[in-house]
């Protein structure tokens, strides 16, 4: 996928703490001074579950903060985070970044090396101990905007109908994105999960001086 960078550095822009920031080759993915949408994503996708013991699986682990978010929520009993890339892992069982502290001392959480998008395949092996009441994903740029050309399978009824199967009945399913989704993937999840929602978070990003917006859906099964 190219290289891959973690750093830590002073700004101006954010004065009272240092700024942690992953890049892809050239390419920015992810600011500490940015997380309002990844915390959004578990905290819109948690709250459609209200107050419902729930076990998680995030696809994606980046900086830590959706998972961080998550288990600020008493009702999760376990949360599982699958990540792909060795490195990122690593960072946070070296406790490189903000929130790895809060991971690694939680008993509910585990951080898995692994390939989300083969977890969640049509055909994936599925049994009662691997279904989840929430899956949240945070992996690509949006639905539309893929890392790798091979997470496209996953961006279509067959591969929303392989996720829906690791969900329990009245289970949820959130997913971040950096720009609106389309009216076409709205319709698309609609035609698999009930009653998709999409949320647009808004927050000032402090490297600009300007107020961006990312988005998050969330949708749910019924039974």
């Amino acid at each position: 996928m190219g290289e891959l960078v973690l750093r830590r550095r002073r700004s101006s822009s954010v004065p009272d703490e240092p700024v942690y920031e992953v890049k892809l080759d050239d390419e920015m993915l992810m600011s500490s001074a940015v997380n309002a949408s990844e915390r959004a994503l578990a905290r819109l996708t948690l709250e459609r579950r209200g107050d419902e013991p729930s076990d998680v699986l995030i696809g994606g682990l980046g900086l830590g903060y959706t998972a961080a978010a998550a288990l600020e929520f008493a009702c999760v009993r376990r949360l599982l985070v699958i990540e792909l890339l060795h490195p990122v892992i690593a960072w946070h069982l070296k406790r490189l970044v903000p929130t790895a502290s809060a991971l690694l001392d939680d008993p509910r959480c585990t951080l898995v090396e692994g390939d989300f998008f083969e977890h969640v395949a049509p055909g994936a092996p599925v049994e009662t101990a691997v279904r989840y009441d929430a899956i949240l994903l945070d992996i690509d740029h949006s639905p539309e905007s893929w890392l790798q050309l091979s997470h496209g399978g996953f961006y279509t009824a067959t591969g929303i109908g392989g996720l829906s199967e690791h969900l329990r009945p009245g289970g949820v399913f959130g997913i971040w994105s950096a720009s609106e989704p389309s009216q076409e993937f709205l319709d698309l999840l609609g035609s698999v999960l009930l009653d998709p929602r999409s949320h647009e978070i808004s927050f000032l990003n402090p490297h600009v001086g300007e107020t961006d917006s990312n988005w998050v859906v969330v949708a749910g099964r019924t039974r």
